[in-house]
């Protein structure tokens, strides 16, 4: 019997940040679209609700006042998606809140993860943090080392109380909560008119108990929100997990604000049950209003977008995936979908780290109201957006040139069919004359500065390219980076400016079928009525995975269903309809990779687990496979919501094909002037409306086809085929169009620096998920990059600028060392500084790349990683007291790591195991890692290969090396417009290391750009290991140049070309074969940024060191460099507790170190009044105390601990850095002793290293002494708009989490 027919309306809302779009679905009057602006308040309070009231003003006929409460009766239910959280994280205007943290870590999340944003910036900026007060709690517990876990033992020899967790791991209570400070502190807050607070205790991933119970003194004590970070995501974490609190806390009653408010607008203020209200969370789930939260929202709308083209695009008929592609105003969204939703469960949005389920959605900054502009004759496509103020040129408002104004001159944009809204009376079009006159400009400006004779056309199909070649990035790295190929997915094209670019980029990522929903432009609002109610739930479960754990696993799954049905009861759903989707978090033991697996047929878990591995790293280990957590979530299925059962398009498309009706020939209604590449020049092609072509029809490229709110734009070799729900193109993938190598065109060299830095990104992100170590996968301490078949650097990413300049020399060493000998799929493996290397833990694996007849090399890659533990003195690379290079670890001049397919593991092996050969040495501990750790390189390496042969079969060979020289003949122009503003005049500086070498540089510009650096005079070589091979200066150079220049310089061999360097041999800075260089890597580096910043006056000195730590127990060994103070500049005062100039690594966070080492991070705290006086103060340093659990080894290695770093232009010293020692007394009790600046000590069990970073030097008289600065200009501060910071963007998914820290420094 048919279902009967509902006489209510069901209502979906999309809240963007420009427009609200609505959509109405009434099973007796069709469909009806409402799109109106977000923010009109002269005409309504609330636009969702306005859209409502237009709604229903529809269905029911009948006029509704708007300032009158809505009746909801002919509703039957109310969907939305909002941008309230995301716009009130970006613009930090949520709600005023507390965070309630352990003792000695308030500082925690003001120093995050100590990375600074954006790597070649001088006035680092890290994002604010949302809380506005911190409490600390004296509570503490630890995962219990595994030494010391006895079965059934509740409490500790020394009277602490073991608890064995749900999750499997037994914890030691070191601190246990009081109940009383606890009340105290919260009455405290309180009485200050705090309503919200975000708690974060650490561990508590593992025992949420104390969480739970400040909670509830909260809650019974009045307060309105409290977000509880283990309620949140029981995931290990204290960094990422109190962020996501503290974000809650601050989002949710924002969000809450806002439902009240939008409550009211409606009789009965929504809790009538007349309909039923829900809003579409991260995940892509919905969710009742009164559960929403504000961390769930902030992909509120994309992911709405994401449920509309999974069910409107993805045909299980067909099977291929589909890209969604959502192209808005500021920015892109890309996301995948095979059959099922894929997830992320740990993203950075606006500098704070989300760790909840979101959906896999990726943004990029390019949309169509991005900017346009030409420098460094490279065309640039964004970050910035002209927004919608002033907007675009032809809005009218004085904006600048974006990729809708190239749209609009190219005649993409049909001017008649655009709405008249315009002008100061707000009745004009657009303005084709303004954007024609700035076209012009801006080629004459082109064609002026390079000779050539490009068209005002050209300029602007150029920067569509550019556009087009930015939005493609993300959608590679969405499926290539992940084994799948692009070639077999379908692109859904959706969002606002989406079918003005969507056929042009399925043809540049090899893509055939395009497929554009009728609702694809407000399709995120659409996709709202398609989706489920559903509940994502999970805990930590610790275990190594065999088939016997099977029946201990199904308990877990059956605990999480019923409190994922309980969840969805309470919403008002069935627990009838609830299906699950049960899931492990599986690794291999000693990784942190983890991988999400979808419970297989016959629970074989570990097959699954093997393939995926496999498919998206490309390799497997031998290893134990753990589970790390198990998940469930469970899904209130519609009874029209299985996909399976529907085809959206493939059945209608055979059908057509195998029919004999006759389908009239389309007619347009009207022509326009169009500019295609493909035909080099303007053509009439016909125009048409979309509600006027049947079923069936046929349209052929060149062509466009409009609505009221989209363009879709056909090329040539475009064919389309009008389907009831959608239009379908097919692409007609032919031959790409000849590109001329006479010159130099600006436009492909734009592309290609796009996608040989991609190929580098790509490596990097393969490398950082396949490691093992601590060192690589979270403190990011490697860098990737190509390199031309001279072995000169082409494109790198790098996480660590002192690998910058340094890597193609490694690779220059191995090209002249195995000429002739070298042949397709050989590895080499090299560290040693006379070969190329900066110091011996830093390990390169390099890979040449031969051309397709496997005869000649084209190229080469290489994989550069940091691997903590390589042997040496006693065990430790990193010794202070080494003065030999046989004192600090295992060598490899030039080996073949892998031959004829064979990874060369005894060779390998046998090598590490001589470092230990040497007196007073030992070899690896963890070798295994070192093993796991260079199969990841190889991995990273086998990357680059791919995507190069790619790139050939894509473009031919030599397209490819023409642009390759192209690019870095461009680098070096760069390089000599920077240094052109220095020229005629001497620049010196003299600094110091804290035994007293000098450090000294003369610097000599030349009018034609060219420059020479000259470190004549700098003190010789020293007895000790901060000596450093002449690539490290280099590196310093090419970082310095780059970041001062304030603009984005290609970095390749180019940068350095126009310099002289002269570095004195047998000086610090030009080690000899037999001088120590471990920390030489990175002192020496930071030295040469501090004095070439110096010389040229930019900045005050930072605290410029790596201050390294090294704690070492029997096989284990955790490593870290922490940070300091930034310098202050004349406009801006230093930031503290952050990483500068030559690294940006990450510090580990303290569950991960509590958890694999044996010591308790006490204190990390800000070292308040270190940063010295100035007009612009400079940055503090950092307190980090860690406590030894065993007795132990450790040492610190730091600079500025006697020479402080210096003031400038009248600013003070910053504090000089410290080490101490809490020692044991032997008669009991403790004494602190102060330590050598650079030390190696046995710490036994209870004593305390504690470890203080400088501050950095001030800038300027400091306010209360005579303030001479104000007013004066430095000419060194770049003011262009390309040195601002990029905008943050709105998601991040898998593809950037491994370079959030780094993702804008290409």
């Amino acid at each position: 019997m048919p279902a009967p027919v509902s006489d209510k309306v069901k209502i979906c809302i999309d809240r963007g940040g420009t427009f609200c779009d609505v959509i109405a679905i009434s099973e007796t009057k069709g469909d009806h679209l409402v799109k109106l602006l977000s923010v009109d308040p002269d005409n309504y309070p609330d636009a969702p609700a306005e859209g409502v009231r237009r709604v229903l003003e529809w269905f029911t006929g009948e006029k509704i006042p708007r300032n009158q409460p809505i009746d909801t009766e002919k509703i039957e239910f109310l969907r939305m998606g909002t941008t309230v959280a995301t716009n009130a994280l970006l613009e930090r205007k949520g709600e005023r809140c507390a965070l309630l943290i352990n003792k000695g870590h308030a500082d925690a999340l003001e120093i995050a993860f100590q990375t600074r944003p954006f790597l070649f910036q001088l006035a680092v900026k890290k994002p604010d943090v949302l809380y506005s007060k911190v409490v600390e709690i004296d509570e503490r517990i630890i995962p219990e080392w595994h030494e010391f876990v006895e079965e059934g033992k509740t409490v500790a020899d020394n009277g602490d109380r073991l608890i064995k967790t749900n999750s499997g791991v037994t914890i030691r209570e070191l601190k246990p909560l009081d109940i009383g400070e606890v009340t105290a502190s919260l009455k405290g807050l309180y009485e200050e008119g705090y309503r919200s607070l975000a708690i974060v205790l650490a561990h508590s991933y593992l025992w949420p108990e104390d969480e739970q119970h400040v909670a509830k003194i909260a809650q019974d004590m009045g307060f309105e929100n409290v977000s509880v970070s283990a309620e949140i995501e029981a995931k290990i974490g204290f960094i990422a997990r109190g962020q996501s609190a503290t974000a809650d806390s601050y989002l949710t009653p924002e969000v809450k604000r806002y439902l009240n408010g939008f409550a009211k607008g409606f009789k009965g203020k929504l809790e009538d049950g007349n309909c039923r209200v829900s809003f579409m969370q991260s995940d892509g789930a919905l969710a009742d209003f009164k559960k929403f939260s504000g961390l769930r929202a902030i992909l509120s709308g994309p992911a709405g977008g994401v449920v509309g083209f999974a069910r409107t695009s993805y045909d299980p008929l067909d099977g291929s995936p589909v890209v969604g592609f959502d192209m808005g105003g500021t920015s892109t969204d890309v996301s995948r979908f095979n059959g099922t939703y894929e997830h992320v469960f740990e993203t950075t949005t606006a500098g704070i780290s989300i760790q909840v389920p979101q959906l896999d959605i990726n943004t990029v900054a390019a949309g169509g109201g991005s900017i346009l502009t030409y420098r460094n004759q490279i065309f640039n496509v964004g970050p910035e957006s002209a927004g919608a103020h002033p907007g675009p040129a032809c809005y009218r408002k004085g904006g600048p040139l974006t990729v809708t104004d190239a749209n609009l001159f190219l005649g993409r944009l049909h001017l008649d069919s655009f709405p008249k809204i315009f002008g100061p009376s707000e009745d004009m079009p657009l303005d084709y004359d303004i954007v024609k006159e700035k076209f012009e400009a801006l080629t004459n400006e082109i064609n002026k500065e390079n000779g050539s004779n490009l068209s005002a056309a050209e300029v602007a199909s150029g920067f569509i390219n550019v556009a087009n070649s930015s939005m493609a990035r993300p959608i590679r790295a969405l499926t290539e980076q992940r084994g799948f190929r692009t070639s077999s997915h379908n692109l859904s094209c959706f969002g606002g400016a989406g079918g003005q670019h969507a056929t042009a980029i399925a043809q540049l990522l090899g893509m055939h079928n395009v497929i554009v929903h009728k609702y694809s432009s407000i399709l995120s609002a659409y996709g709202m009525a398609l989706a489920d109610v559903a509940v994502d739930v999970s805990e930590p479960y610790v275990q190594e995975f065999s088939q016997n754990s099977i029946p201990t696993i199904e308990g877990r799954f059956d605990g999480l269903k019923a409190k994922a049905t309980r969840r969805l009861v309470e919403q008002g759903e069935s627990a009838d309809l609830v299906v699950y989707d049960c899931y492990l978090s599986m690794q291999y033991a000693g990784s942190d990779t983890t991988l999400m697996i979808l419970r297989p047929e016959g629970n074989d878990f570990t097959r699954a687990f093997i393939e995926e591995h496999r498919r998206e790293f490309a390799f497997v280990l031998d290893a134990p496979i753990m589970v790390a957590a198990v998940r469930v979530r469970a899904t209130a299925k519609s009874p029209s919501s299985d996909l399976s059962e529907r085809s959206p398009w493939v059945e209608e498309l055979q059908q057509l094909e195998s029919s004999e009706l006759q389908i009239p020939e389309p007619k347009s209604f009207a022509s326009n002037s169009i500019y295609f590449e493909e035909l080099g020049e303007f053509t009439d092609v016909p125009l048409y409306k979309l509600h006027d072509l049947r079923p069936g029809m046929k349209v052929p490229g060149p062509a466009v086809i409009l609505d009221n709110t989209q363009t879709i734009v056909l090329h040539p070799q475009n064919n389309a085929r009008i389907l009831k729900s959608h239009v379908f193109i097919d692409v007609g993938l032919g031959p790409r169009k000849a590109i001329d190598l006479s010159s130099v065109d600006p436009i492909q060299l734009s592309i290609f620096n796009h996608r040989f830095a991609s190929v580098a990104e790509m490596m990097c992100r393969a490398l950082q998920k396949t490691a093992v170590s601590v060192s690589i996968k979270e403190r990011l301490d490697f860098s990737c990059a190509l390199f031309d078949a001279e072995g000169e650097l082409v494109a790198n990413a790098p996480n660590v600028p002192a690998h910058l300049g340094s890597m193609q020399y490694a690779v220059t060493y191995q090209k002249n060392r195995r000429k002739g000998e070298l042949r397709p799929g050989d590895f080499l493996l090299s560290n040693s500084p006379e070969a190329g290397g900066g110091h011996l833990p830093d390990i390169t694996v390099i890979q040449p790349v031969f051309d397709d007849a496997g005869e000649e090399i084209v190229f080469w890659v290489a994989a550069r990683g940091h691997h903590t533990d390589i042997g040496g003195l006693e065990g430790n690379s990193h010794h202070p007291n080494q003065i030999d290079r046989r004192e600090e670890g295992v060598s490899f001049e030039s080996m073949f790591i892998v031959r004829d397919g064979v990874f060369n593991e005894k060779e390998i092996v046998d090598t590490f195991m001589k470092a230990g050969d040497f007196p007073n040495c030992k070899a690896t501990k963890r070798l295994d890692h070192n093993l796991s750790d260079l199969k990841a390189q190889c991995s990273a390496c086998a990357v680059g290969t791919s995507q190069l042969h790619a790139l050939f079969e894509e473009y031919g060979k030599d397209v490819v090396h023409f642009y390759m020289k192209a690019i870095r003949n461009n680098a070096e122009a760069c390089t000599r417009d920077a240094l052109r503003p220095y020229a005629g005049k001497s620049y010196t500086a003299t600094d110091y290391f804290d035994d007293g070498t000098e450090v000294k540089v003369k610097i000599d510009v030349n009018e034609d750009g060219s420059a020479t650096f000259d470190f004549t005079g700098t003190g010789p070589e020293v007895l000790a290991n901060f000596n450093a091979p002449p690539a490290i200066t280099r590196s310093g150079l090419l970082y310095c140049l780059r970041t001062m220049s304030g603009t984005d310089i290609p970095m390749n061999a180019g940068v350095l070309a126009p310099l002289n360097i002269i570095i004195p041999e047998a000086s610090v800075l030009s080690a000899s074969e037999d001088a120590a260089v471990s920390q030489g890597n990175g002192e020496v580096a930071q030295r040469v940024a501090d004095i070439v910043f110096t010389a040229f006056n930019v900045m005050s000195g930072s605290h410029g060191s790596m201050n390294g730590t090294h704690l070492m127990y029997k096989k284990h060994t955790w490593a870290e460099t922490t940070c300091g103070g930034a310098s202050a500049g004349p406009t801006w005062d230093g930031q503290s507790a952050v990483h500068t100039n030559m690294t940006n690594t990450r510090i580990g966070d303290l569950e991960l170190l509590e958890s694999r080492f044996p010591a308790i991070l006490r204190e990390f705290s800000i070292r308040r009044g270190s940063g010295g006086a100035g007009l612009h103060r400079g940055g503090d340093g950092i307190v980090r105390i860690y406590e030894a659990r065993v007795d132990m080894d450790a040492s610190h290695d730091g600079q500025r601990r006697v020479i402080a770093p210096h003031g400038t232009e009248g600013g003070e010293e910053g504090i000089r850095g410290a080490s101490y020692l809490v020692k044991r007394r032997r008669a009991g009790g403790f004494r602190t002793v102060k330590l050598k600046p650079a030390h190696q000590i046995q710490m036994l069990a209870g004593e305390k290293l504690i470890v203080h970073t400088a501050g950095a030097g001030g800038w300027g008289t400091p306010p209360n002494k005579v303030n001479g600065l104000q007013g004066t200009s430095f000419p060194y501060v770049s003011s262009k708009p390309s040195s601002r910071p990029p905008p943050f963007t709105r998601a991040n998914g898998s593809v950037s989490q491994w370079g959030q820290t780094q993702a804008e420094c290409d």
